[in-house]
């Protein structure tokens, strides 16, 4: 808590504040750490797995191998989290379920299959996007930002 919300606590609130902060379980950061490595991790490996297939089974180059890999593990992270199986590798592996793709898709699948009940169009498309709307409006919005000030750079001789 901060120190200007301290000070605005009674003396019985502060009191209450500090016999609670005494008996708050200790979180196992190292323990937690390590999963979280172990678990992101395997879910990179898998993705240079499938990348590795496409680059060698099917003549893919490294770059063009990166899109058929995001989209099989998004497919993947969907499929797990309808089954109910990402929740439990998200329980164990904490932060490190969290790998950008398969985390977002989850998410997303999450929010679908919670509001469901919803209909599909304003349970499952409504939710949904409310989760993704954010993420996508600041990708653009960072792209965009980026990219001009790459093409400012550009037209001044810095790149």
């Amino acid at each position: 808590m901060s120190d200007k919300k301290k000070k605005k606590l009674t003396p019985v609130q502060q009191e209450y504040q500090a016999f609670a902060s005494q008996r708050e379980p200790k979180r196992p950061v190292l323990a937690n750490s390590i999963r979280a490595f172990i678990a992101g991790g395997i879910i990179c490996t898998i993705g240079q797995f499938f990348q590795w297939i496409f680059m060698t089974f099917f003549d893919f180059t490294d770059v063009s191998a990166g899109n058929p890999t995001v989209a099989v593990m998004i497919i993947l992270a969907v499929i797990l989290t309808g089954l109910g199986v990402y929740d439990h590798i998200a329980q164990w592996g904490g932060g490190g379920s969290i790998v950008p793709v398969t985390g977002f898709a989850n998410t997303l699948a999450s929010a679908a299959i919670e509001h469901r009940s919803e209909g599909y169009v304003l349970g499952v498309g409504g939710n949904m996007f409310k989760i993704a709307g954010p993420v996508i409006t600041f990708g653009v919005f960072a792209a965009f930002l980026i990219g001009t000030i790459a093409v400012i750079l550009k037209a001044l001789g810095g790149m």
